[in-house]
């Protein structure tokens, strides 16, 4: 086991905060072989260039582990075994999901500007989308978290967009067991937004 823990790891502080929004976003923490942490970042195959985009950033940030991707039917895994992992994301293999475990933005990630548009590149390239409302380009962040939400509408503030924060509650009588969304939607200066964070779903 000593052998994960000593295997380098890099340093580059802005790599860190886009894995970690990835890996909030579409991200699994587990322990299959019962001697180290596996994560898993799910992609949609429509969006090939990032699964090789989230390969490469986890060889990046793990130079001496191997990455492997994991093809399905209509998406693609990426997965890497660290038993780092738990450190640099901030949650525990073990403990329930990350909604149970109440997963949220990493403190360190507030006090650099550089280090919050490399999160919400993550977050939203996962959890995110950006469409067209009638002509004018919108991005919407989704997530079941409401302190992850207010993280994400506080931290695109920070950089000078007034983001809304919306509440959609599941109809009275789903029969499915769902959970209240929540929708950070962005509809005034989104290309400005774009500009700067430069999120990539291709």
């Amino acid at each position: 086991m000593s052998y994960y823990r000593t295997l380098p790891i890099s340093d580059d502080k802005n790599l860190r905060a886009y894995i970690i929004g990835l890996a909030i976003g579409d991200g699994n923490l587990s322990n299959p072989n019962g001697r180290a942490t596996r994560l898993r970042i799910t992609c949609d195959k429509k969006y090939p260039d990032l699964i090789k985009r989230i390969s490469r950033s986890l060889q990046l940030l793990l130079p001496k582990n191997r990455i492997g991707v994991y093809d399905r039917k209509t998406c693609a895994d990426v997965m890497v075994y660290s038993n780092q992992l738990e450190n640099i994301l901030g949650w525990k293999v073990g403990l329930g999901s990350k909604y149970t475990q109440n997963v949220s933005t990493p403190k360190w990630i507030f006090d650099n500007k550089d280090h919050r548009i490399n999160y919400l590149k993550g977050l939203i390239e996962t959890d995110g989308s950006i469409y067209l409302d009638r002509g004018y380009k919108m991005v919407i962040f989704s997530t079941i978290n409401l302190q992850l939400a207010n993280e994400v509408k506080q931290l695109i503030t920070s950089l000078g967009f007034t983001p809304k924060l919306y509440t959609i509650k599941p109809p009275i009588n789903s029969k499915w067991n769902q959970k209240v969304k929540y929708h950070i939607r962005l509809s005034k200066d989104v290309q400005k937004f774009l500009d700067l964070v430069k999120p990539n779903k291709s």
